[in-house]
């Protein structure tokens, strides 16, 4: 499985590449990379359907474990994803923009 720092991931989201965000909907809302789109890992299965049609997808989560999960999924899906290591809470550690709410 790929993986990417939040460099990478700043450079995937600059080039438009679509993010799924893999946490509860209560951790979203909390805080989340602007721009990422919600599907929890424990609707994720059903839901797979509405991961945009792109190169490349990226997973991210609170520190990478659930999206890693997400990640290989797709990966044996057929459809090319990249866990985003250190996930949400480095994303927020690092001092980048959130948004909070649904």
């Amino acid at each position: 499985m790929q993986e990417v720092d939040l460099t990478g991931l700043d450079e995937a989201l600059a080039a438009g590449a679509p993010v799924i965000d893999v946490r509860e909907a209560d951790e979203y809302a909390q805080a989340h990379v602007p721009g990422v789109t919600l599907i929890p890992l424990s609707e994720f299965a059903g839901r797979v359907g509405e991961i945009p049609s792109a190169p490349t997808v990226f997973v991210i989560c609170a520190m990478g474990g659930r999206s890693a999960q997400a990640a290989n999924f797709l990966n044996a899906s057929g459809i090319n994803a990249v866990n985003v290591v250190g996930g949400t809470d480095a994303w927020v550690a690092s001092g980048r923009p959130v948004e909070t709410g649904a």
